[in-house]
């Protein structure tokens, strides 16, 4: 999946972004608005876990998505 693509269609992936992330609320996925390092830092905050373990969650995710 290509990152502009996300970034491109943000209000479309919202939708599977809270169904992986269910933690995450509409105004973490707002303030993120397609910027993959700002979601990856939602999740970490949400989740307290590691940035790197956030940023690889958000990978995969991503080769996931299609």
């Amino acid at each position: 999946m290509n990152r502009d693509r996300i970034e491109g269609n943000w209000k479309q992936f919202t939708g599977k972004i809270k169904e992986q992330w269910g933690k995450l609320t509409d105004d973490d996925l707002t303030v993120a608005e397609g910027d993959l390092q700002q979601l990856a830092g939602r999740i970490q905050e949400r989740y307290g876990i590691a940035k790197d373990d956030a940023r690889r969650q958000v990978d995969e995710w991503m080769a996931r998505v299609n």
